[in-house]
């Protein structure tokens, strides 16, 4: 699939999948715009991949919302000991440290794992976005609450010149395709090998279901052309 039709499909509210590539982690994850994000879209996440369905946030924003990565959160925490500390992961197998921060629910959510719940706080999270408000911080802070059922990740601040993950490819996407830079992702899983979705099942997904599947390393390409 082309750029432009995996771009397309964000703008209408639908699906992408996106593969990181062959040297990274080696999954594709379902993704969407939060823009759009609906019950329905949590719900088919949910079957369908079957991973953790998380919400990722650009640097800048993140920056906005005063949000640091979980493992910067816990290093400088007084309250776990040294030996504690030791368990706080450095660079993952596939090299990158992980781009998680808390996770949240939005203030009008019951217990915030329901598909309804869910796809309310990150919606909720992209309306913050847009609406470019001075308070943005103090909103976020009276508006959502943590723990909650919502992983954040943060994507770094030079987006693919800095981390390959599908946290900073969906982001990328998302802003080149005009909308918030916002996404929800969740990693694709085999429920018969039990690891990860392998590509060539994910293209016929993708075939099967009509959504773009688009290949990281050509958003990689890209990005350094442009």
């Amino acid at each position: 699939m082309s750029l432009e039709e995996a771009l397309s499909s964000l703008r209408r509210g639908d699906f992408v999948l996106l593969h990181d590539g062959n040297t990274r982690e080696n999954e594709v994850d379902m993704v969407v715009a939060a823009d759009f994000v609906t019950p329905e879209h949590i719900a088919r996440m949910r079957q369908d991949a079957g991973g953790l369905v998380c919400l990722s946030i650009n640097h800048a924003f993140a920056k906005d919302l005063n949000l640091s990565y979980m493992h910067d959160i816990l290093s400088s925490s007084q309250s776990v000991d040294a030996e504690s500390k030791k368990m706080i992961i450095g660079k993952a197998p596939y090299g990158d440290r992980p781009s998680f921060s808390i996770s949240i629910n939005h203030k009008s959510t019951y217990t915030g794992v329901t598909d309804r719940d869910r796809a309310l706080t990150m919606s909720e999270i992209a309306k913050l976005y847009k609406s470019q408000d001075k308070n943005r911080k103090e909103i976020f802070n009276s508006s959502f609450k943590t723990p909650g059922h919502v992983p954040v990740l943060l994507a770094s601040e030079g987006l693919l010149s800095s981390r390959l993950g599908h946290t900073e490819m969906s982001v990328y996407l998302a802003t080149l395709a005009g909308l918030s830079p916002v996404t929800v992702i969740c990693e694709m899983l085999d429920s018969e090998t039990y690891g990860a979705l392998s590509a060539e099942k994910a293209k016929e997904y993708a075939r099967q279901n009509a959504m773009p599947y688009f290949d990281g390393s050509q958003l990689v390409e890209y990005a350094k052309e442009h």
